[in-house]
């Protein structure tokens, strides 16, 4: 079974690790109703897409 010759230094391990962050997911506007949602995906709020509806939402919650 193969095992390390050398210890692996501190700075040797934190810079491997520091590859390993977490990224922040980037938001995009959606052009009907100005609402923020997540790019190429349909808006949460009013469901378009593309500039056309692609969700079909109740008449209640498009009025709030």
């Amino acid at each position: 079974m193969p095992v390390p010759k050398r210890k692996t230094s501190k700075s040797k391990r934190d810079s491997r690790r520091a590859q390993h962050k977490l990224s922040v997911e980037t938001a995009s506007f959606c052009p009907q109703c100005k609402s923020p949602k997540l790019p190429h995906r349909a808006c949460p709020k009013c469901g378009t897409y593309k500039g056309r509806e692609v969700v079909a939402l109740d008449v209640e919650k498009k009025k709030k």
